[in-house]
């Protein structure tokens, strides 16, 4: 494979590797937000994706898949264990979102989590050409900038953080949390989804490691002299072109028709669409939906709600219980409300194709994104792109990313859980002449901030800083 002016470097390739009609091995596009975000520009400037397969122990050459060159990171069943459920997901995941759940800090996850990153680095430094570009995503990977830097100092490296950065109250509790830092650090630009996430990285590099700081900038010292770091928030966003299509077709909008009809064509169907993840607030929002039945303010003739929950790290104990405590809670719910005729809940814990889920969101009067705490939320995005009527309410937690952007929506505090019903309620009942004023702003924002925006701004900054 010829170096590539252009590398991402990813936890997972952008492909799953599944079994065609006959038996024969295909790669399949991925789910997933960090795909659906990078795909459209990586076909465009025929760079190269590092990332891992999907599958333990699986040794594969680098190929090409969608016209974008893939290199396989390998990654052994112990590593899997260790690096991805173990520091990645049970340490770093539950620490960057206030603390949900308890991290857990355990040595040998930390050193699994070393040696990985080194090989991710490893593998992008290979694959970058001479003073190519090489771009960094996510939690599972923050010490790959600096390891990247010391094997190609010619390269330019950008780093961009998905998920929320912890207050420095919480960051502090992390063992290696200076390593991370001088890890992040390693990149020209470090974005964050929110303002506030960057203040609390730079909040953090000023107090642990002394660096100078000034507004966005740090002056990180490197050799004799300081290299010059951006830290900065660059919110994500969707490509907005696909929902688009798929809104405007008349079979999705005959299946959203449909959809309607099979739940018993209620006044009003509320959607939630969610990982199967404590961080998403899929049991207050459960909660309060069954006090406004129990209560007699929702009636279950005139209204369904409809939760999508994805299958989400299956094998974490947190998750395991999470998922008997909402399809618990749910059931309850259900038994003691549900007609012959109508379901208060429709429970669906499986993932679906876009052209199902953009049906669904047509369907929804109300869409209810209740996360704890979210980096950014592209469902609730996805949810206006494809509201082209200008119908339709997105009741939005103000720990999401998405709000600090979505000013239109019907803010609310999850862990409120009455302020969570007098929201559902003010959705329920807005009027058409409200819902359309709100969604075309909302809409105009979405569609004024895609992905290639997103993607765009972030590259230039990038360069900017370069050149300096």
């Amino acid at each position: 494979m010829a170096a590539a002016d252009f590398v991402v470097v990813a936890n997972r390739l952008p492909v799953d590797r599944v079994e065609g009609p006959d038996g024969e091995e295909v790669w399949r596009t991925s789910p997933g937000g960090l795909v659906a975000a990078l795909e459209p520009m990586m076909r465009n400037v025929h760079g190269a994706w590092v990332g891992w397969a999907g599958q333990a122990d699986v040794e594969l050459a680098p190929f090409e898949a969608g016209g974008i060159e893939l290199v396989p990171v390998p990654l052994s069943a112990q590593e899997v264990a260790e690096y991805y459920e173990g520091f990645a997901n049970d340490t770093i995941w539950p620490l960057y979102h206030d603390v949900i759940a308890p991290p857990q800090y355990h040595r040998e996850w930390w050193e699994a989590y070393v040696t990985v990153n080194r090989r991710f680095a490893q593998a992008a430094a290979s694959a970058v050409a001479e003073g190519g570009t090489v771009w960094v995503h996510d939690y599972q990977l923050q010490l790959v900038p600096q390891m990247v830097r010391e094997i190609r100092p010619d390269v330019t490296i950008g780093y961009f953080h998905h998920i929320p950065f912890p207050a420095h109250g919480l960051y502090a509790q992390l063992p290696w949390r200076d390593q991370v830092l001088r890890g992040l650090l390693g990149a020209d630009v470090i974005g964050f989804q929110r303002a506030q996430d960057a203040t609390y990285f730079l909040t953090a590099v000023r107090r642990r490691l002394r660096y100078e700081v000034k507004g966005p900038n740090v002056s990180v010292p490197e050799g004799d002299g300081v290299r010059p770091a951006l830290a900065k928030a660059f919110p994500i966003s969707i490509d907005t072109a696909p929902y688009l299509e798929l809104a405007g077709r008349a079979d999705i909008r005959a299946r959203a028709a449909e959809i309607r009809a099979s739940l018993g064509n209620p006044k009003r169907i509320l959607l939630g669409v969610d990982r199967l993840d404590y961080t998403k607030g899929i049991r207050h929002r459960i909660k309060a939906y069954g006090e406004l039945l129990a209560e007699g303010r929702l009636k279950i003739e005139d209204v369904t709600l409809v939760q999508v929950a994805s299958p989400s790290r299956e094998r974490v104990d947190a998750y395991v219980h999470l998922r008997d405590e909402i399809e618990l809670a749910v059931s309850r719910i259900n038994g003691d409300t549900d007609t012959v005729g109508h379901s208060a809940i429709r429970y669906l814990h499986q993932g679906y194709p876009r052209e199902e889920m953009v049906a669904l969101y047509l369907a929804a009067d109300v869409m209810l994104v209740t996360a704890l705490r979210d980096g950014m939320n592209l469902v609730a995005k996805e949810y206006v792109a494809t509201r082209v009527d200008d119908r339709g309410v997105l009741v939005l937690s103000e720990f999401t990313g998405a709000a600090d952007e979505l000013r239109q929506a019907v803010r609310v505090n999850p862990h409120d859980i009455e302020g969570l019903k007098d929201a559902i309620m003010t959705a329920v009942e807005m009027s058409p002449a409200d819902q359309g004023r709100r969604m075309r702003s909302l809409r105009r924002r979405v569609l004024d901030n895609d992905v290639n925006a997103w993607s765009s701004s972030f590259l230039a900054a990038l360069a900017e800083v370069r050149a300096r």
